[in-house]
């Protein structure tokens, strides 16, 4: 044994001397050391691969400090340079198992020999990245150091095995000489090798002082190395460390190329992933041929176990077991193989086990007698079968990557894709989980407790009838304000309750979103008044600990990401079964699949981003909630399973409409403002906050449309404010919200709205009514809970922040001081005030339009624009065009139109993006000198106009394009030149025009003037009147109307450009009287000429009938007029009517035992009176 011991460490590494000695010396220290300290091989191969990553940084011009953990500099490695998955797989697993090693002692040499291997191929990665010999370099082979282990390793696969065989026989264990002998000769085995490796480490001691001398001189020499490097690329210019980063990316992408994990390596891989998930693996060592069998209390993964299917023999890779249950097949193949199609042969070693004593069979746990039947013969042994290659999980290569999962005991379950496998616990959960009688229990379980409106409900019923579908994503898609929250609350109890799911991770994006959230889970009453917090275990965000008991977990996108990729210990892929994403359409973030081509030149994470990242990450169902269903929120989660949209919400009164939008003009809207040439302007820098002052070269005009973006003129902002405080009460408790443009123009509207309202209300007026919460403001969460909860602030300025998620229902006035082309993001600003506010009496909201909004809104938006990543640079589309390579595989791969390349689709790209800055600085040579001389040089040298320079490349064609790129080398060095000559894009001006208000105008549509509108709906009743029966009960037997026929009525009106809203601010401009009557009063004005009546006073008139019709006690009477009070918002008077009513919730029966029984009577009645039998 000891000549083994002491042979001279081999030189796998030697090429590494060519970059830095350090790695030399570490990779020599761990092979050195192997025999004698396997741990401590494995704490300088972590250490190799932390250097690598630094020197990678550094080239890279990526920052970094001592602060910096491995985890953190990889992500950010990866983030930058687009690693390839492999790679980063091989620096993860250096990482992962040095952090073992340094912090549980155990003698193993079979990881550290794995480690030296795995070492060795990220070292030739890296040697083939920045090595003289480039991606070409032809490493020998590897030469492991003897292994003093192996003749322990095998005594002790041989006592596995013999006691399998014992157990076989039904013999006793004691009573076997052979096995006691075995375990003597393992125990003296044991105890020479320890001898061994302590005389050798003793021996070793003084050469391991000599060499951890030299190796900290290095690492002092390589520190200063790395520091110059450092130095060196921060005092470059930026697109140059751009360049310079970009040319790392495509070295390391060369050499990942060549990278080509060989069948053992890949294994390896694979019992790390499984190693990870909590299974005991080791596909050299754990295998049926050595003795591995399954042992109760212990979760192991049992490499090349038998299989036998009809005669036809195999070997499963791996065979799961959770004690003494098989419970999953793995199908594991060498990386470059199709993964998905592989699950067919994992399903065939599922059917083809043997499963008998002391084998327990899965389909026991389960309840059942025998196991799940195939479809075409025989049964699954194993509920479960997995297919792998080691390779993390790319959705443009779904096939060939990742791990690919099956459940196989129901047929209609298809096969999925995860980033690797489950843990033990999650499949036992999955097995024991009866998916099917908790859908039964789901059909059966009563709603009544929950409270819900109908809407409400059918949502949950229409998510819950697509589950039971086998359907894995779905969408709900809900008007803001309609009580999103209630319907996850009322969702996710009924799923822990009927243990349909076991943990529930709710997704928002902000932490606001998840504080209210958390509020309502302490609030909202379920069953027996207890809250979802009080029933089940709630994590609140940031405690990410998740225990066992947690059922529910509430956390912000960027904390998860954090969590899953850039942590040591990153959760399981089943922590959660369900995951409810909120304001699901925020998403947005470049979510696009690459195309083919894209995918042969690009890399992956490109394209997905953080959100999707999370949602792909784990094994759940995902259901995604949104206002606004955009085409990329469909892309995720499908259609809607359920739509309720806003106009639906308004007809049937559970949100509030808006009058028609107030238009403020003034004079420099109607004319803009223009600038004279050679007059002097002022000009606000934004980088530096200064104001510089300029010549104009040509005159120049600014229309509303760049009002407080492009041009600030402060007597537009106080014209427009001396008008809202004529119109805003700071007393009153109605809220307004107002969106400015930048944060600079938010505190200005602040200073002038102060001034007016002081103007207005001399020292009556308090500053804290208005205020400005924007994210720049000082404890903003304090601010938003103030606007919501207090009586001051009443007015906010914000930019972005409140457009979504936050509910205030006192807001009834939004004013717009900047335009807003999202239409999405239009609605979500819209959504701030629909919500109803009975406390306040709020009937409709008013929108306040200075910058005429409407003139520029999108519909939602379906384009793709034509550079699909803003975020790839010029340098990036540069380099796939005229890097050879790169270009033959992109001309041969296709594009994302028909008949076209991906060659031509980068083309196309770079085109855009050159026309863009070229054009740009075209338009803006005439007044720039330095720039007109800089593009007529360019001409010269390009032979080609510069502004028209894209069409000349689209001309030429990919290959000729190239040869044309490479030829004017320096052009990426010309544009960054011409970018800052051109300036900064965002300098607005600062105007002095005087500016006057014009006129204030609602406007009805197709209709200038409110009398027109009343018109044409007079015209459309009577028209109408015939044709709609519901229209026809409203005109003549208003009583008898359903709520259903209300409702159509008021689908009917508002599809046809009439609301209640609008009537009523039309019927008030025309009249100069506020007569809030209700939609049944404008319909038979409309038809049969009556005279409006404010609809509360309908109520009361009625009501004092009713109160003179009998002799009511002075309890009853009190009830009535609360009663009274509550129906002023109601049109249809029933006793469902009153059930909903927040007053009398469920209280209807109370109620008609106040009144001795009379409740029908006296709703008839009420009907009666309100519509009576003359007019009607």
């Amino acid at each position: 044994m000891s000549r083994c011991m002491n042979r001279a460490a081999t030189t796998n590494f030697a090429f590494l001397e060519e970059h830095d000695s350090l790695f030399v010396e570490l990779a020599a220290s761990a092979e050195r050391i192997f025999a004698s300290d396997p741990n401590t091989t494995l704490i300088k191969l972590r250490q190799l691969g932390e250097a690598l990553a630094q020197h990678l940084a550094a080239l890279s011009g990526i920052e970094f400090d001592e602060q910096t953990s491995q985890s953190d500099l990889l992500y950010r490695l990866n983030k930058e340079l687009r690693l390839e998955p492999q790679v980063k797989e091989l620096f993860h697993t250096l990482r992962i198992e040095g952090n073992k090693a340094t912090h549980q002692f155990r003698t193993r040499h079979k990881e550290a020999m794995d480690g030296l291997k795995l070492a060795r191929e990220l070292a030739i990665w890296f040697h083939r990245s920045f090595g003289k010999a480039g991606a070409s370099f032809k490493p020998g082979p590897f030469v492991p150091p003897p292994d003093p282990s192996a003749e322990l390793r095998k005594l002790h696969g041989d006592i596995e095995k013999l006691r399998h065989e014992l157990q076989q026989a039904n013999m006793e264990l004691d009573s076997s000489q052979q096995l006691s002998q075995l375990i003597d000769k393992e125990k003296a085995e044991y105890e020479a090798l320890a001898l061994e490796m302590d005389k050798e480490s003793r021996a070793l001691a003084e050469q391991a002082q000599a060499h951890e001398k030299i190796l900290e001189q290095q690492q002092q020499d390589y520190e200063k190395k790395i520091k110059a490097l450092q130095d060196q690329l921060s005092q470059q210019g930026e697109s140059s460390v751009k360049e310079q980063r970009q040319s790392v990316a495509n070295q390391t992408k060369a050499a990942s190329d060549k990278l080509a994990l060989n069948e053992e390596l890949t294994r390896i891989l694979i019992d790390q992933q499984l190693v990870e998930a909590g299974w005991e693996a080791d596909s050299q060592e754990v295998t049926f041929q050595k003795g591995a069998r399954p042992e109760k209390g212990v979760n192991r993964a049992i490499a090349e176990w038998p299989t036998n299917q009809n005669g036809e023999k195999g070997r499963a890779d791996y065979l799961l077991f959770a004690g003494l249950v098989p419970i999953a097949v793995v199908e594991a193949k060498k990386e470059n193989t199709n993964v998905a199609g592989k699950i067919r042969q994992a399903e065939r070693y599922s059917k083809g086990l043997k499963v008998e004593a002391p084998i327990v069979g899965a389909w026991e746990i389960n309840g059942r007698t025998i196991a799940w039947p195939a479809d075409e013969e025989g049964h699954y042994m194993a509920p479960f079968v997995y297919s792998c290659n080691g390779r993390p999980y790319i959705p443009q290569l779904a096939e060939q990557s990742g791990t690919w999962f099956r459940d196989v005991r129901a047929s209609s379950n298809t096969r999925r894709a995860l980033p690797s496998f489950h843990t033990p616990g999650g499949l036992l959960d999955l097995l024991k989980r009866d998916k099917e009688n908790a859908e039964k229990l789901l059909k059966d379980e009563p709603f009544g407790y929950l409270k819900l409106r109908d809407y409400q409900q059918s949502a949950i019923t229409a998510t819950e009838s697509a589950l039971a579908q086998g359907v894995r994503s779905a969408l709900l898609a809900m008007a803001t304000g309609t009580g999103k929250t209630r319907t996850i609350i009322g969702l996710m109890y009924r799923f822990l309750k009927t243990e349909r799911f076991r943990r529930i991770l709710f997704l928002v994006d902000r932490t606001a979103l998840g504080q209210q959230a958390l509020d309502a889970f302490n609030e909202a009453p379920l069953e027996q008044s207890q809250t979802l917090s009080k029933i089940y275990n709630v994590a609140e965000l940031g405690d990410m600990a998740a225990e066992a008991e947690t059922r529910i977990q509430v956390a912000t996108v960027q904390a998860m990401v954090k969590r899953i990729f850039m942590s040591d210990e990153p959760p399981p892929i089943d922590q959660f079964d369900c995951i409810i994403i909120d304001e699901a359409h925020r998403g947005y973030t470049l979510d696009q699949e690459m195309t083919e081509g894209e995918l042969a030149t690009r890399d992956t994470s490109q394209y997905i981003s953080s959100y999707r990242r999370v949602l792909d990450y784990f094994d759940a169902v995902k259901i995604g909630l949104t206002a606004t269903p955009a085409k990329h929120t469909s892309e995720i989660f499908g259609k809607p399973v359920y739509t309720y949209s806003y106009r639906e919400a308004v007809a049937d009164d559970w949100l509030i409409d808006h009058e028609p939008p107030i238009r403020y003009e003034t004079l420099l809207t109607q004319n803009g403002i223009q600038f004279e040439k050679g007059k002097p302007v002022e000009v606000i820098n934004t980088q530096t906050g200064e104001v510089d002052t300029t010549e104009l070269e040509d005159e120049l005009t600014f229309e509303v449309d760049t009002f407080n973006l492009r041009v600030i003129n402060e007597n537009f902002n106080r014209v427009i404010c001396e008008e809202l405080v004529k119109e805003l009460d700071p007393f009153g408790d109605e809220k307004t919200m107002i969106f400015c443009a930048t944060d600079l123009h938010a505190d200005m509207v602040k200073r002038l709205l102060d001034d007016a309202f002081k103007e207005l209300y001399n020292g009556e007026y308090n500053e804290a009514a208005v205020a400005k919460i924007t994210g720049q403001s000082d404890k903003v969460g304090q601010l938003i809970r103030r606007y919501k909860n207090e009586r001051y602030p009443s007015i906010a300025i914000t930019v972005d922040l409140l457009t979504t998620g936050i509910d205030v229902p006192k807001i009834c006035n939004l004013v717009f001081m900047r335009r807003v082309r999202s239409r999405i993001l239009y609605e979500q600003m819209i959504g701030r005030a629909t919500r109803r506010c009975d406390e306040i009496g709020k009937t409709v909201f008013r929108i306040y339009d200075p910058v005429d909004i409407y003139a520029a809104l999108q519909e939602v938006n379906t384009m793709k624009p034509l550079v699909r990543d803003p975020n790839i640079t010029l340098e990036q589309l540069v380099d796939e065009l005229t890097d050879e390579r790169r270009l033959e595989t992109a001309i041969n791969s296709p594009g994302d139109q028909e008949g076209e390349t991906q060659a031509d689709a980068v083309l196309s790209q770079l085109s855009q993006k050159l026309m863009r800055v070229l054009r740009k600085a075209d338009n803006k040579a005439e007044t720039k000198p330095a720039l007109k001389q800089k593009l007529n040089e360019l001409q010269e040298t390009w032979g080609v106009e510069p502004k028209s320079l894209h069409q000349h490349l689209h001309k030429l064609g990919p290959r000729q394009a190239a040869e044309f790129i490479r030829e004017h080398s320096g052009l990426l060095d010309e544009l960054a030149e011409i970018k800052s000559l051109v300036g900064s894009e965002y300098m607005p001006l600062i105007s002095e025009h005087e500016d006057e208000i014009r006129e204030r105008t609602q406007s009805y549509g197709t209709h200038d003037k409110p009398e027109d509108y009343l018109d044409s709906f007079n015209q459309f009743i009577r028209e109408q009147m015939n044709q709609s029966v519901a229209l026809s009960v409203v005109v003549n037997k208003p009583r008898d109307l359903t709520r259903e026929q209300l409702r159509e009525v008021k689908l009917l009106l508002d599809n046809n450009g009439y609301s209640e809203a609008k009537l009523q601010s039309a019927v008030r401009n025309q009249t100069n009287k506020d007569i809030a009557a209700s939609i049944i009063g404008h319909i038979r004005r409309a038809a049969l000429g009556e005279p409006l009546k404010p609809f509360e006073q309908r109520v009361a008139e009625a009501m004092d009938r009713i109160h003179t019709q009998r002799n009511w006690t002075p309890a009853q009477r009190k009830w009535l007029d609360r009663l009274a009070k509550q129906l002023t918002h109601e049109v249809i008077i029933d006793r469902e009517t009153v059930i909903q009513l927040p007053a009398f919730q469920g209280g209807a029966k109370q109620l008609d035992k106040v009144l001795g029984d009379q409740l029908d009577t006296v709703l008839e009645e009420l009907g009666e009176a309100m519509w009576p039998r003359e007019s009607a």
